[in-house]
């Protein structure tokens, strides 16, 4: 008879010592928010970064990637700080819901070299890359409406960073860049790709940037025109034409050889069922920069473009308002309504009308729905902005204002500068009437809203 329970708990215990050997840390941020981890990840191979490394964030609970770029040379770093550091602040300015956040930065200062560490959004489920492997190998296809909401959140993402001012390229767009969540947010990474090879100076990683820009099997994301004087904003948009027609046929195949063919990518879009489709990619991936569309104008092209349905602009307009409304509103509200009521009806003159009651409406469908808007899987596309982002921080102050704004953490407190949006007042009394509580909510320009609150005496009035 044999025992192998022994021989479990031996393989157990392996795999736990594996494991919090894994989550040791190594190190903490100054400030002692962020403590890196013994684990290695990789996030789409981000050119001019030494290591990424899974991370803690100890007070949101969540982990991160603290992600390092080395300097050998200490007097290059010195020569190239203050744009390093602009570089990183307009990183810190970027936010949308399409984008992997970028959270902080600082610099690690040493006898014979120089670190820039920052801490980015951790992408846990994995990029676009590898879910297409894996439903190719399951023998399953795209599906078209999942299609079509992944590529307008990339471009979301895409108009959002075009439309900064000055423009945001992004110019390392590929499958292996695009994350993918559980719940079907798409998140672009790999966004200060560009300005690393803008800022970074030649003596330190740029060797590592052009390196990634080689590698055989990415190669056909890359526009005919990449890397001349002439590039611009035409280079993601060729890019994401190879990403949507990877997404729609789940893999381009190179017929056995080193690079993606131009005449892979052809055949790969012929095959196409869908005329809008075809139309679609093929507008996209054009040999000259300046035939092809804009993120904008491909949101609006017919493959995509749809009008909004009146429960869409009602959830956006609940979510840009929620902090008007008392918490759990949705669900209370519901709550109250008489199953068998009546919502809505419409009557026609020659045949039975069609009602809609309050039964037919699930709450809790209703809640993921909202959950889903807030996440950004179902952005409003149909409305042009009025205006150009603004432009970072870091580059609309002057330069003795930036020095006060790009201090390493931890950061001395600084004077609020933020711009008030909105303000909404609430006053209400208890039944009592010994006392009023008082509340202001302050909608900022940056998104973190402040709420404050006191209780004011009859005698205070």
């Amino acid at each position: 008879m044999t025992m192998s329970v022994p021989e479990s708990n031996s393989g157990s215990e392996g795999k736990e010592e594996e494991s919090e050997d894994e989550s040791e840390i190594l190190e903490e941020s100054p400030c002692g928010r962020w403590q890196k981890r013994k684990e290695q990840i990789s996030q789409g191979n981000v050119p001019g970064v030494e290591s990424a490394s899974l991370a803690m964030d100890t007070e949101e609970g969540v982990e991160v990637v603290w992600n390092e770029v080395l300097f050998n040379d200490r007097k290059v770093f010195k020569a190239q700080e203050e744009k390093i550091k602009e570089m990183f602040e307009n990183l810190m300015q970027v936010e949308h819901p399409n984008i992997v956040k970028f959270h902080k930065y600082w610099l690690d200062m040493r006898e014979s070299q120089a670190r820039v560490i920052f801490i980015t959004e951790y992408m846990s489920s994995g990029s676009l890359k590898q879910f297409l492997k894996k439903t190719k190998k399951n023998h399953k296809t795209m599906n078209v409406k999942a299609w079509k909401r992944w590529c307008t959140q990339i471009l979301s993402a895409l108009s959002y960073l075009h439309s900064c001012e000055p423009p945001i390229i992004h110019g390392n767009l590929t499958c292996d860049t695009i994350f993918i969540q559980h719940n079907g947010l798409i998140k672009i990474g790999s966004v200060w790709h560009r300005l690393f090879v803008n800022v970074f100076p030649e003596a330190s990683v740029h060797g590592k940037v052009r390196a990634h820009r080689d590698e055989q099997r990415n190669l056909h994301f890359f526009s005919p025109e990449y890397g001349s004087a002439e590039d611009d904003y035409a280079i993601d948009i060729f890019s994401f034409g190879i990403c949507a027609l990877e997404m729609a046929v789940l893999e381009i195949q190179a017929n056995g050889d080193a690079v993606v063919s131009k005449e892979a990518i052809t055949n790969a879009g012929q095959s196409l069922e869908d005329p809008l489709m075809r139309e679609f990619t093929q507008s996209c991936v054009r040999h000259e920069a300046k035939q092809r569309p804009t993120a904008h104008d491909l949101l609006f092209h017919r493959v995509l473009f749809e009008v909004h349905s009146l429960k869409l602009l009602a959830a956006h307009c609940l979510i840009s308002n929620q902090y008007l409304l008392p918490e759990n509103c949705v669900e209370e509200k519901t709550k109250s309504f008489d199953p068998n009521g009546l919502m809505a009806e419409i009557k026609h003159g020659n045949r039975p009308g069609v009602q809609l009651k309050y039964s037919h409406v699930s709450p809790l469908e209703l809640d993921k729905f909202l959950e889903d808007v807030k996440n950004g899987i179902y952005p409003l596309m149909n409305f042009a902005l009025s205006r150009p982002h603004p432009v970072p921080r870091a580059l609309s102050l002057s330069h003795e204002q930036v020095e006060s704004v790009k201090t390493p953490t931890p950061e001395p407190q600084e004077t609020e500068s933020r711009k008030v949006i909105q303000m909404h007042c609430n006053l209400e009394s208890n039944e009592e009437g010994t006392k009023t509580h008082l509340s202001l909510f302050l909608t900022m320009d940056d998104k973190l809203h402040r709420q404050l609150s006191c209780d004011i005496l009859p005698s205070e009035f």
